[in-house]
């Protein structure tokens, strides 16, 4: 046979092969297809008994997992630590999270065992608040420089005032650390070394009743139990952390870093689920819904109406000041939900300084093991989700400090007044 032929006959075959190949659905692979269902189907999340943990809660409820080939199970944790542990082990596969606390497990930080975990979601920003009992209404309010008379006395006294978080390198601990350190106070180093006050740990829901049987003189912690103890009127709200930084991080949702390895496409259907119930969130007009749905005794225990002021921007703080805040708790909006490398950094920069590290963290390098930006940005492309995007610029805070991602972040960490440095 002519050569010739043989080599026409060839790129015919060919040309009609391919034209059959383009026409066939993406990830046909022979006689068979590439499966985009997630890996592994049943998935339990963890949650603690605050509002935000909302978006896991909606996207079960409302049937958006199961939308994305997930058979979801929510499973409320008694505390922190008992929520790192539960993810830690695989008794649940991803959770409602504090951000520092995926950071201090990578790390093996703050009595945590060491897990590298990754977070491709943020849940939510704002929301949160420090109460102050009762008693020192009208003597302090917003402004920690306020306080620091009172701490002092008690200190001098020997008694020193108490103050609670939910969990050592977790966001509430950071929001109280700043706020009383910019007012002088000294909330003491990692192992409570230097401190004019008692820092206890306590679960959110335990938060009200510690304060009424007055073991606490404030604490910091996410609604409703600050709303809850206005309404109980044993507790006044000093301020709220959009209020010490607006837009701050606050929860995630995590998964460890083997997990997420070994299931890429069960980590982008729980994202794209979130993704749903976030955005349904940040309507206005479903905050009621969303207000009795999460207050049910399996999530949050607590009636609907203390939990929906608040998510309304309506904020009465319990002492007289009352006020419509437009930086209320968001799930979706101005960019929630990028799991920004900058924010580990900010939270690399408090480790260090609160003396959680001794010497100078990995800064790049843990950030970007932990802030899983690749992932979040993969699943929000099959969403055709656009316009959310990594943001390095700088953030500022209520006491005129400002933080640049970009610059040096151990000059940074030494540059407070108050700090606990470790070499």
């Amino acid at each position: 046979m002519n050569k010739s032929h043989t080599t026409r006959r060839t790129f015919l075959r060919r040309t009609a092969i391919a034209t059959l190949f383009a026409g066939l659905p993406k990830g046909w692979l022979g006689s068979t297809y590439a499966s985009d269902a997630p890996e592994t189907t049943d998935i339990k999340l963890g949650m603690i008994a605050l509002t935000d943990c909302s978006s896991i809660v909606i996207a079960h409820e409302k049937g958006l997992f199961k939308k994305y080939g997930i058979n979801s199970t929510v499973s409320k944790g008694a505390s922190w630590a008992a929520i790192r542990d539960s993810l830690g082990n695989g008794d649940i596969q991803a959770t409602h999270m504090l951000l520092g606390m995926p950071i201090a497990s990578t790390m093996g930080l703050g009595g945590a065992p060491k897990k590298p975990m990754v977070v491709p979601w943020i849940m939510n920003r704002n929301g949160q608040a420090i109460t102050l009992k009762k008693e020192l209404a009208g003597k302090v309010a917003d402004d920690p420089k306020a306080l620091k008379p009172l701490v002092d006395a008690a200190k001098a006294g020997g008694t020193p005032m108490t103050f609670a978080m939910t969990f050592p390198p977790g966001t509430h601990a950071m929001w109280l650390r700043y706020w009383l350190a910019a007012g002088g106070i000294h909330p003491g180093d990692a192992a409570g070394a230097g401190a004019d006050i008692s820092l206890i740990t306590i679960p959110p829901p335990q938060m009200v009743a510690n304060m009424k049987v007055g073991k606490m003189d404030g604490y910091c912690v996410g609604e409703p139990w600050n709303a809850r103890a206005i309404a109980e009127e044993i507790g006044f709200t000093a301020i709220t952390t959009q209020g010490i930084w607006k837009d701050h991080p606050e929860k995630v949702c995590a998964f460890t870093e083997e997990f997420a390895g070994k299931n890429p496409k069960t980590v982008k259907a729980v994202l794209k689920a979130l993704h749903e119930a976030s955005v349904w969130l940040d309507k206005m007009e479903n905050r009621e819904e969303q207000a009795k749905i999460v207050s049910a005794a399996t999530y949050i225990n607590c009636p609907p109406e203390t939990i929906l002021g608040r998510l309304q921007g309506k904020y009465i703080m319990g002492d007289g000041r009352k006020f419509k805040d437009p930086n209320y708790m968001m799930f979706s909006d101005r960019n929630c939900n990028y799991p920004q490398a900058k924010f580990a950094k900010w939270w690399l920069t408090q480790l260090r300084r609160w003396g959680f590290t001794a010497g100078a963290p990995e800064y790049e390098a843990v950030a970007k093991q932990v802030m899983r930006g690749d992932i979040y940005e993969e699943a929000m492309k099959e969403l055709g989700i656009k316009g959310r995007i990594a943001d390095e610029t700088p953030e500022t805070f209520f006491d005129g400090g400002k933080f640049d991602p970009k610059g040096d972040m151990e000059a940074y960490a030494a540059s407070f007044a108050v700090k606990s440095l470790k070499s």
